[in-house]
């Protein structure tokens, strides 16, 4: 590769803004579109009821699509650092500019973003993902990345994370976030039969199998959390080195999984200690008051029934 009339001969590429995944949105938007339908038909709930059904279904919808989301997020782990470093290759050029690192379960960000965002004659406001999820190569996308000529930084983090590297983080990685990953599905599906078993009132088993929830979800955060036991290679721009800390996705994931725990105990104490409260919450009290009126008053129709037969 050599230089032509002044101009970099590098492959053009599209410049991505890091806000929200597609599948992020989608399953937003479906839980919003559950939510939407409850609210709906709130009207038709009766008296204390309503206020029950309004608590335990956000309560419920906020745990599932929490247990979803996280899966396609890429802020479980997060760093950044502010450098004056090289561009580009075969140029002496150098920007000032944020280098971060976004680490999901699926794979890595890297973006780099120039500070002011307009230097040299250009815009430098990049995002590249890098994926090493089971099916996907990660080296493949390093080395789209080589052809493309993304800019030096981006590339010189994300040769940290390629199998050949000396480091050696990438297999550690992708193990420890596809294990999060099945932990986190394992989550979603007994949160299901969670809410198929209170829909039935069993309410003990509805709160050990919430129980079993938080439990996955923190089993997920044990699993991710592995990678800080490797010995994680210094990431050098000049004399700043980019760190990483646990991001949003992970203390959410924490938050709800403590909550699962919250919510399980509570249930199963007020089941041992006040079975009749508990019955209320679900309303299962005023189903029962209602059969019971509703065959005293057949009793008594049949009684009228056999009076004037007589």
């Amino acid at each position: 590769m050599t230089f032509y009339n002044g101009v970099f001969p590098f492959y053009p590429h599209e410049r991505r803004k890091w806000v929200f995944s597609v599948d992020t949105i989608i399953v937003i938007i479906v839980f919003l579109v559950f939510a939407l339908a409850f609210i709906l038909i709130i009207p038709g709930i009766r008296g204390k009821a309503r206020l029950s059904w309004i608590c335990r279904v956000i309560i419920s919808l906020f745990i599932g699509v929490v247990t979803v989301v996280v899966n396609f997020t890429a802020d479980w782990e997060v760093g950044s650092v502010n450098s004056v470093t090289t561009y580009k290759s075969f140029s002496n050029s150098t920007v000032n500019a944020d280098i971060g690192v976004h680490v999901g379960l699926s794979g890595v960000n890297i973006t780099l973003k120039g500070n002011p965002i307009n230097q040299i004659n250009e815009t430098i406001d990049y995002n590249e993902q890098f994926l090493w999820s089971f099916g996907s190569n990660f080296n493949e996308y390093y080395f789209d990345g080589l052809q493309k000529g993304l800019p030096n930084p981006i590339l010189y983090v994300a040769e940290k994370f390629t199998q050949n590297d000396p480091c050696g983080i990438f297999s550690q990685y992708r193990i420890s976030s596809h294990y999060a990953s099945a932990c986190m599905w394992v989550a979603f599906c007994s949160w299901i039969i969670c809410n198929i078993l209170f829909s039935m009132s069993v309410f003990i088993y509805g709160a050990y199998m919430i129980l079993v929830t938080g439990a996955f979800m923190l089993f997920s955060l044990i699993s991710f959390s592995t990678v800080k036991n490797v010995t994680f290679c210094n990431i050098q721009f000049g004399s700043e080195t980019l760190k990483t800390t646990f991001g949003g996705s992970f203390w959410l994931s924490l938050a709800v999984g403590l909550l699962c725990f919250a919510i399980g105990i509570t249930l199963i104490v007020l089941n041992w200690c006040v079975p009749e409260k508990l019955k209320l919450f679900f309303n299962a009290i005023e189903d029962d008051e209602d059969s019971t009126s509703r065959s005293s008053d057949n009793e008594h129709c049949h009684n009228n029934l056999a009076f004037e037969h007589v």
